[in-house]
């Protein structure tokens, strides 16, 4: 698998994973987050599969969070980076569970924003994105979360959008932290922070059953964030540094 990724900056490595639809780029240096942490960090950028300049198979079970997960494993060896931290969003966020459970002597810390366990009704809206990226006309598009969701995904030209509608279909019902970590999950002994948005649902109010399985692990929430504003909110990027320094 061709995965796109950059390096910024020196010092400490941290290894950023974006969210389902944008590429690096517009997940971490449009938001100002690259900036933020270059002062003092070599900061690892990638795509993931699907996404940005990556590859983008056509395959549903290609994007199975942790095949996934093993791209990133895959950019950390080309780099000869042995262990980092971890800065993760959405996507990036479930992502990173996979590789608590898998790959934690890897890991430094590990910051999961935007996550939670999917619901019976947040899974369902997959087939109405799919639908809506393979829509011929926009315009004819008349569910007002797949007009969302086209709008979204065709503001970056990049997007492959059948690509993205594999995705769609594979992730969302794959969005279960706990179980996509499995038993590693709750034998890894990583400083975890978890930033969810107030109003980030269905995340913020399933996000316990996460918080329970993990043994080192700080909640923070943002008030009247949600899954879209939270990732550039100043309180967000507070928590990280607070949460980095710790660490130190």
């Amino acid at each position: 698998m061709r995965i796109h990724h950059e390096e910024w900056g020196e010092g400490d490595p941290i290894v950023l994973v974006h969210g389902w639809g944008v590429d690096a780029g517009r997940n971490w240096v449009e938001t100002g987050w690259v900036s933020a942490l270059l002062p003092y960090r070599r900061v690892v950028l990638l795509d993931v599969r699907g996404h940005g300049r990556s590859e983008k198979p056509l395959v549903r079970e290609a994007y199975r969070y942790r095949a996934m997960s093993a791209d990133v494993i895959q950019v950390m060896d080309e780099l000869g980076i042995e262990r980092a931290d971890f800065l993760r969003y959405s996507m990036g966020a479930f992502i990173g569970a996979a590789l608590l459970g898998s790959d934690s002597g890897r890991l430094n810390s590990m910051v999961l924003g935007g996550i939670g366990d999917e619901t019976a009704e947040s899974e369902a809206v997959c087939s109405v994105i799919a639908e809506a990226l393979r829509a011929d006309d926009q315009g004819a598009i008349s569910d007002p979360v797949g007009r969302a969701y086209r709008a979204f995904v065709d503001a970056d030209p990049k997007n492959d959008r059948e690509a993205l509608a594999f995705a769609a279909l594979e992730m969302w019902p794959d969005g279960h932290p706990v179980e996509l970590g499995g038993a590693g999950l709750r034998q890894a002994d990583v400083p975890v922070l978890i930033v969810n948005g107030g109003d980030d649902h269905p995340y913020v109010d399933t996000v316990h059953h996460l918080i329970d399985a993990l043994r080192n692990v700080t909640l923070v929430v943002i008030p009247g964030a949600d899954h879209l504003t939270a990732v550039a909110h100043p309180q967000f990027r507070e928590a990280v540094g607070d949460f980095l320094l710790r660490g130190r």
